[in-house]
């Protein structure tokens, strides 16, 4: 079956309120994690986590940085207009781009309160490092559900990064039900974000501490780091009844000439994303370098991987060490070490693994897209060890436990 004919219906199962985590447990890597191999399921928790994985893997994570996205204006009325910041303007190549941008910058935004915004902008005051600083927002277009809005700032040396970090909430997910508080600054990010861009936090991560790393590198597990920007569509619950109708969400990911060249090394060896973010992206770098094959003078432009790239793309014949190297030289010619561009990939039932072996993520929504990549992996055993999770006591969702799940046989020997 195409992936496309999938229904959605078959993807769902009930999850009590009360078994979503609305907090973080006190310590990172106390959370349970399930181990899923060769049709068996048994416990540990992410402290242990070395013990489960073999000496010599990979494991791959996303260094992406949640930002402050969520700005609140306060009009004279009285009322709160809420400005959510999805991601840069088309006119920016990438997200490092905007953030940087000084005095002004166009963002694609959801607006909570938007039938209250009546005048043409709408300004607050904030205070950066004893300093008064002056932004205001304006609409200038409405595509779909989002507005494009033009930011300005009177501090022509101050980032919208910076400004971001000043006046911004973080923007938990929505099915916590409750405002971000002080404490979800330093938890709802992963201990190694480096990279402004996410609007949600690659949440398998949010479980490693420095302790479960130096027991990583004790047992020669080796890390290494890509960049992935979280959207908001990671929430977006699939609505249509079948998957040709759900459009997926273009995300920014960037990757250096050296992490393609550490894959290569070790695709002999186990490589585990550590979250479905890191699946997404090394996935997707299989199919750049097909598309790198199929035409050698692809402008860079051009370069992305669209929703069904992977089930409609003629690969055959072409290894994933040869896609790989493919990429590499194509970057080299290029002049390109560190390639940032979009990926829309969706991977659901169907879909044929090039380079991951296994996956660390966390348990998820009901209908939801990462509720498919899991369900390619494992087929139809997903309900069987979210079964599991439910009758154990696991908590579910963003701040809750996880899963070391390992490619099902049938699917290794395809």
């Amino acid at each position: 079956m195409h992936p496309k004919d999938l229904q959605i219906k078959n993807f769902i199962y009930v999850l009590p309120e009360e078994r979503i985590a609305k907090y973080p447990l006190a310590n990172r890597d106390q959370g349970k994690l399930l181990i899923y191999n060769d049709k068996q399921i048994h416990e540990s928790v992410y402290q242990q986590i070395a013990s489960e994985i073999p000496t010599n893997s990979l494991l791959l994570f996303n260094n992406t940085k949640v930002v402050e996205a969520r700005i609140l204006f306060q009009k004279a009325t009285g009322a709160t207009i809420e400005i959510f910041c999805l991601e840069p303007d088309e006119r920016y190549p990438d997200i490092t781009t905007a953030m940087l941008q000084k005095g002004k910058v166009f963002w694609k935004c959801l607006v909570g309160g938007a039938k209250k915004w009546k005048e043409p902008q709408i300004v607050k005051d904030i205070h950066i490092n004893g300093r008064n600083i002056s932004l205001s927002a304006e609409r200038k277009d409405q595509i779909a559900d989002y507005y494009l809005i033009e930011f300005n700032w009177d501090d022509q040396s101050m980032a919208f990064a910076e400004i971001l970090h000043a006046t911004g909430l973080i923007p938990l997910p929505p099915y916590l039900n409750r405002n971000a508080e002080t404490s979800d600054l330093e938890r709802y990010q992963t201990i190694y974000a480096k990279f402004d861009g996410s609007v949600a936090a690659p949440t398998a991560g949010l479980h490693f501490t420095e302790a479960v790393f130096e027991i990583l590198d004790a047992k020669n597990i080796e890390r290494a780091y890509l960049t992935l920007h979280v959207g908001a569509g990671t929430f977006k619950p699939v609505k249509a009844e079948k998957m040709d109708e759900h459009e997926m969400h273009a995300e920014f990911i960037e990757v250096s000439e050296a992490l393609i060249q550490k894959i290569i090394s070790k695709l002999n060896d186990p490589i585990i994303p550590v979250g479905t973010t890191s699946m997404r992206t090394i996935e997707s770098l299989y199919w750049l370098g097909v598309k790198t094959i199929l035409n050698r003078a692809i402008p860079l432009h051009e370069l992305v991987i669209n929703q069904w790239d992977p089930y409609e793309l003629d690969a055959a014949g072409i290894s994933v060490s040869s896609a790989l190297q493919a990429l590499i030289s194509w970057m080299q010619k290029n002049e390109i070490a560190l390639l940032i561009t979009k990926t829309q990939i969706i991977i659901a039932p169907g879909y044929s693994f090039k380079i991951a072996n296994a996956l660390i993520t966390n348990f998820h929504q009901p209908q939801s897209t990462l509720l498919l990549l899991v369900s390619a992996l494992i087929g139809d055993d997903w309900k069987k060890v979210y079964e599991y999770a439910m009758q154990n006591d696991f908590r579910f969702l963003s701040y809750g436990d996880g899963c070391l799940l390992w490619k099902g046989k049938e699917e290794s020997e395809e």
